[in-house]
């Protein structure tokens, strides 16, 4: 599932790619996906316009059209965004094409149907979006800022990194990977943790959203529909050696989402209150 880190390389990646670019064509294969709020078809709002800006907020990339349209696009778990030359055919789970003045195409595709696109003039069309906190990585987010924030959320920390209206962003992976570097154990929960605990945990979120920027930046290039995730500590790496203690990395599925954590690193028990 893209996350924070990786739609910020994809958004540094397609601004400057698309902006200006006139919208040739446009090709709607599943309007179950793509939800049209702002009448006529699709395609035909979206055929001559020119794209003025791509900007992220939180797990949403928003393309801004130059008569106030917005394409907003959620990938959540499968969906993937790929810009280049024209494929020679249609892929099955194809969402949207677009088809750029330039000769480029700029495609979306998802394989589980999960994701979620919106065709809006007014953000506030799109379900939770004014509800989102402030974005995970954004500056004006500092430490006094972040533990008055955290205060009101009683729960378990990985589940707390994970709430969109706490801060945006953070998903399932990058939420393994904060509480890795914080040594948290990410079932523990907030009122139990210590000041210096939480002053780690929000260090770590900086630390690992801004170095994941990085390294993405640097290993992505024109490849923005790949998901890059070898680089990770902890998630996707059960029962691989920890980088830091050499201990086997544990594996705990809950709600149909799998955790990655070192036991010894992050030491808790599942029934920690």
């Amino acid at each position: 599932m893209p996350e924070l880190p990786d739609l910020e390389v994809i958004r540094e990646y397609l601004t400057p790619r698309l902006m200006g670019q006139e919208v040739s064509a446009a090709e709607i294969y599943r309007p179950i996906v793509l939800r049209n709020l702002v009448g006529r078809s699709a395609a035909d709002r979206l055929r001559g316009r020119c794209f003025a800006g791509v900007a992220r907020r939180g797990k949403f990339l928003l393309f801004h059209l130059d008569e106030g349209t917005i394409l907003a696009v959620n990938p959540m778990l499968a969906g993937r965004l790929r810009y280049g030359q024209p494929l020679p055919r249609r892929r099955v789970r194809d969402v949207l094409v677009l088809g750029l003045q330039d000769g480029h195409e700029l495609r979306y595709h998802d394989a589980k149907d999960m994701g979620k696109c919106y065709l809006v003039r007014d953000l506030g069309q799109i379900p939770d979006l004014a509800d989102l906190g402030p974005e995970a990585n954004d500056p004006a987010l500092t430490p006094d800022l972040f533990l008055a924030r955290l205060r009101r959320y009683p729960g378990e920390i990985k589940g707390i990194l994970t709430n969109q209206r706490f801060v945006a962003g953070i998903g399932n992976a990058y939420a393994d990977e904060i509480c890795w570097r914080a040594q948290l154990y990410p079932f523990r929960r907030r009122s139990s943790m210590t000041g210096d605990e939480l002053e780690r945990l929000y260090a770590a979120m900086q630390q690992v959203l801004a170095e994941s920027v990085a390294t993405l930046r640097d290993r992505v290039g024109e490849h923005i529909d790949v998901e890059v995730r070898d680089f990770m500590a902890v998630h996707g790496k059960g029962g691989q050696p920890c980088f830091r203690c050499g201990t086997a990395i544990s594996e705990v599925k809950r709600e149909r989402r799998a955790t990655q954590f070192c036991r010894t690193c992050q030491p808790g028990l599942m029934v920690d209150r």
